[in-house]
């Protein structure tokens, strides 16, 4: 049996290329069930295995594709039988392990979650790593005390996949969101998934050398870290939290820890890649019920197996809005 995939290679000089092939069923690495893969998504490290690897993948060819959702063919495992349906995000699947741009793929039973009722497998890749790691940070954040009313709740790279998901999920629990974004064409957009407040990226995004400043957010989702986060902290309200969910401004964090110590201010790591598996299925359970389905449906951009490439290059740069939806069998 044959079927379509995403192939990135490597030639002798270090340089990767990807192309739609076909490739056997023979060829798949060793999993306890195969999935039939109907849709997958794109997310920063999908751009980084599409093209120049980032480090992230071990052997060449491969076949990216971080997220997936289909149909079980067959499983060695109890808990799937043929004909369920299944989500996978994480476990390294797409970077060390073959990924779900392909039709066909073939994983570890404890990888994969159920299909929550409340969500097709369209709509779970429309979510994805993305929207998965946002319902992890606002569930961090609701942990740790955050409610309605509280005052704003900040979420940076808003009109990213995170940002755009934190975004209408938060408003759609009655949160009032602050979006900032480097990109002034996205404001109504971002206003559209319930964000009540733009905030322009350069605002935020100066160094001060004030370790803290007025008490602005009672919350925040924070994709952008560097620079940014370490400003942000300082205008956190008296015990609040930030989760931080990503590294587009840097991985390095130029702060003090006097918001930490005057104000009591939490910052709380979100990791969607090992999560265990009860945490998993509770926050694809809450996905499908705060989520709202029409504002998911604004943010998606559909796409083939061969527009990967093009957009692996494009989600690196911060060209890409919302979140892209990738049909394999189309």
């Amino acid at each position: 049996m044959t079927f379509n995939a995403l192939v990135v290679e490597k030639d002798d000089e270090g340089k990767t290329s990807a192309s739609v092939q076909q490739i056997e069923s023979s060829q798949l690495p060793d999993g306890d069930v195969k999935v039939a893969v109907e849709y997958s998504t794109v997310n920063y490290k999908d751009g980084l295995c599409i093209g120049p690897g980032g480090g992230l993948v071990r052997n060449y060819p491969h076949v990216p594709g971080i997220d997936f959702a289909g149909t079980v063919e067959s499983s060695d495992d109890d808990r799937y039988k043929p004909g369920d349906k299944v989500v996978l995000t994480g476990w390294r699947v797409g970077e060390a392990h073959w990924g779900g741009y392909a039709q066909m793929a073939s994983v570890k039973a404890d990888w994969l979650v159920p299909l929550p009722d409340g969500l097709d497998t369209r709509q779970a890749m429309a979510v994805g790593t993305a929207g998965f790691t946002a319902m992890l940070a606002v569930m961090a954040l609701e942990d740790h005390g955050l409610k309605p009313g509280n005052g704003p709740v900040l979420v940076t790279g808003a009109a990213g996949g995170v940002g755009s998901v934190a975004t209408a999920i938060l408003a759609n629990l009655g949160y009032e969101v602050a979006g900032v974004t480097g990109r002034p064409e996205t404001a109504d957009y971002l206003k559209s998934l319930g964000a009540t407040q733009i905030v322009p990226r350069d605002e935020i995004n100066e160094t001060t050398k004030r370790p803290l400043e007025a008490e602005t957010w009672a919350g925040c989702v924070d994709a952008v870290g560097g620079d940014m986060l370490a400003r942000v902290l300082g205008q956190m309200k008296y015990g609040a939290s930030v989760s931080a969910v990503g590294l587009a401004g840097g991985a390095a964090l130029p702060a003090t820890v006097i918001p930490f110590l005057l104000r009591g201010v939490n910052l709380l790591g979100i990791d969607s890649v090992m999560q265990p598996y009860d945490n998993r299925l509770r926050a694809w359970e809450r996905i499908a019920k705060d989520l709202p389905m029409d504002k998911l449906e604004a943010m998606v951009q559909p796409a083939t197996l061969a527009d990967l490439p093009g957009l692996g290059r494009d989600i690196l740069k911060g060209q890409v809005k919302g979140r892209v939806v990738v049909d394999v069998n189309a």
